[in-house]
Formats: structure tokens, C-alpha cells, sequence
């Protein structure tokens, strides 16, 4: 069975999503024949004095369209801004025309991932945000249904639009063990997915 990559996709300002991201990553490899594939894309500004570097200090490397062109699959993280996706992100993804129009990501399976400091500091309007570009793709959006038990019992992060994180008035809050449990879900059932596509080709 050759490998199949599924693209883990984020931005990170503080770490969380990064750690997210990471634990999602954990759930895409445990389905057999699935890798993820770790990609970040680079801060903005509204004045850019100079271009940020081909790749990163640390974390994971940046994004190109290669990434988008050669992944069987799409998880898509970004912490909140005023219940929205952050600007990095969104730049990027307002970025793909190319591949919009060539369908690039057309009938692959995608899911979202988001962290906020607080409880009601729009995490389920941030991933609906996500979603909206995915659509337009033509992507086939994978969430976490309620046959998760965790999602039921959970006091922290977690939604059936997708796995997040709440960081705490101070951000101080480390994921909890339902965070982690339903973000390696989410990067399961979406390697699921994708792997059933690609057996049905």
C-alpha cells in the first residue's frame, strides 16, 4: 500500500494551535497508509518592510500550492480573531484562485481546528469560517459527530464542527485530556475518509 499525505495546515501565534495541530497529525497516522504532512503559513502585516523567509525559525515549514496539489486530504487550523479565522490564514487561502479553478482540492475530505482564550470566544463561528473557502473548493467537510462520547462530556474545547482548545483568560491553559482525545479524532476520522476515497478509485 503506497502512503497517502494528508496536509495539516495552520497558523500559530501562541503555540496552542500548533499543538493542535500536532495531536491531529497523531490521529491522521494512526490510520494505516495515512502521513501528515505539518505545514504553517507566515504572519502578515498591514506594512511589510521586508519578505519573511522560504522557511520558518521553527515549527513546521511553510505551505505551497505543491502541498495542496499532492494531499489526499486537508485539516485546517487557525486560532480566533473576532470569531474568524486569523489574517495569515485567511491570506493565504485568498491566495488559491489557481487552485480553485483547476479543482485542485475538488472531492477531498477536510475538517477545521481552532483555540481561544475563552469559553464563548468564538470558536464554533471560527471554524464555521474555515469551512466557507473549503466549500467553495469543492472539499467534502468531515466533522466530529456525537459518536465521539467525549464530545458529550467535555467542559473544555470541542464541537461537531471541529477539535479546539480553550487557553484560558491568560492563555495559560494547557489542552486538556478531551482536547486531545477529540483533536486525535478528528485527524483519524478525516484519514478514514480519505483512505475509503481512495480504495473506492
Amino acid at each position: 500500500m503506497s502512503t497517502k499525505d494528508v496536509l495539516v495546515l495552520y497558523y500559530s501565534r501562541t503555540g496552542k494551535v500548533a499543538q493542535l495541530a500536532r495531536l491531529v497529525a497523531r490521529g491522521v497516522e494512526e490510520v494505516d497508509g495515512m502521513r501528515a504532512r505539518l505545514r504553517s503559513v507566515p504572519p502578515v502585516a498591514a506594512v511589510t518592510a521586508t519578505a519573511q523567509p522560504p522557511v520558518p525559525d521553527d515549527g513546521a515549514p511553510y505551505v505551497d500550492a505543491a502541498d495542496l496539489r499532492e494531499c489526499c486530504a486537508l485539516l485546517l487550523g487557525s486560532p480566533t480573531r473576532f470569531g474568524n479565522m486569523a489574517a495569515p490564514l485567511k491570506h493565504f487561502l485568498d491566495s488559491t484562485g489557481t487552485e480553485w479553478a483547476s479543482g485542485t482540492l475538488a472531492g477531498k475530505p477536510a475538517a477545521v481546528f481552532t483555540a481561544t482564550n475563552t469559553m464563548h470566544g468564538g470558536q464554533e463561528s471560527t471554524l464555521l469560517s474555515m469551512m466557507l473557502p473549503l466549500l467553495h473548493h469543492g472539499m467534502l467537510l468531515v466533522g466530529l459527530p456525537y459518536t465521539e462520547p467525549v464530545l458529550t462530556s467535555t467542559l473544555s474545547g470541542g464541537s461537531p464542527y471541529g477539535a479546539s482548545h480553550v487557553g484560558g483568560g491568560d492563555g495559560g491553559n494547557a489542552i486538556s485530556d478531551d482536547e486531545r482525545t477529540l483533536a486525535r479524532a478528528l485527524g483519524r476520522r478525516v484519514a478514514e475518509v480519505a483512505a475509503r476515497l481512495a480504495d473506492n478509485a
